[in-house]
């Protein structure tokens, strides 16, 4: 039930729902100022020189490390959050999304000896179609010449929380140190949840969002992408607020 709430919270939150409600308000009351309010805000919001800024805020504490930087612990940990369901000629199959970049993470520092066993977790919602995802880059990682044997898949999860608490599960020592493999717009939340329960962080961050770019007229046209990426962020920071609260 409350992965639903975590869904339903940001929506409701979302720059787009405050904008409609303003502007529908203003038209019922008659009240131009508020529709003006409205339509002002739908304007910022959909400027990339403001999105821009805000995503890039979300992975402020972090820079893109390499493997040989990280000192070792005692497992690496990749989240999911990566695959994709997809229909083909041969029934269902799985794709890369976006965050590609956190299992590649986690087999390089495994090759690079940071870890002796490398945990991936079985991320499923209960909307989801198909195999959990960490059974699917169990695959990915062993045809990249690492053993079963140093493979380790937690229990069904449905959110960061859940991973942690059930890889806490899987590592039978007192107070264990993890390297942990993420989106940087993501680590801080993550961060949150496994040091509550109890396990040592050596944040190792990848997937960054927003790379270098020049300011140019183009960044203060309004655009959906935009407005999308600034939903993004309130998403996020409705999280993190969440678990700081709760932990």
């Amino acid at each position: 039930m409350m992965i639903y709430l975590h869904k339903i919270l940001p929506l409701i939150f979302s720059p787009l729902i405050m904008i409609i409600v303003l502007i529908i308000f203003g038209l019922i009351t008659s009240s131009k100022k508020i529709s003006l309010i409205g339509v002002l805000i739908l304007i910022v919001c959909s400027l990339p020189i403001v999105s821009d800024k805000l995503v890039a805020y979300l992975e402020s504490n972090y820079q893109l490390s390499k493997p040989s930087d990280i000192k070792s612990a005692d497992a690496i940990v990749v989240l999911s959050g990566m695959i994709r369901t997809i229909n083909s000629k041969d029934g269902l199959d799985y794709e890369f999304g976006e965050a590609s970049d956190r299992i590649f993470a986690g087999i390089n520092l495994f090759k690079e000896k940071k870890a002796s066993k490398i945990i991936l977790t079985r991320g499923k919602l209960p909307w989801s179609v198909g195999i959990p995802e960490g059974e699917y880059l169990k695959n990915i990682v062993v045809k990249n010449g690492i053993s079963e044997n140093n493979i380790l898949l937690t229990e069904n999860v449905e959110n960061t929380d859940q991973e942690a608490k059930a890889i806490k599960k899987l590592l039978s020592i007192n107070e264990p140190k993890v390297i942990l493999v993420t989106s940087a717009f993501h680590m801080p939340r993550a961060q949150i949840v496994f040091e509550a329960a109890g396990i040592n962080v050596v944040p190792f961050p990848v997937d960054f969002q927003k790379g270098l770019s020049k300011t140019t007229f183009m960044s203060f046209m309004p655009s959906a992408n935009a407005l999308s990426e600034t939903s993004f962020f309130v998403r996020e920071m409705i999280g993190r607020t969440y678990y700081n609260l709760k932990y």
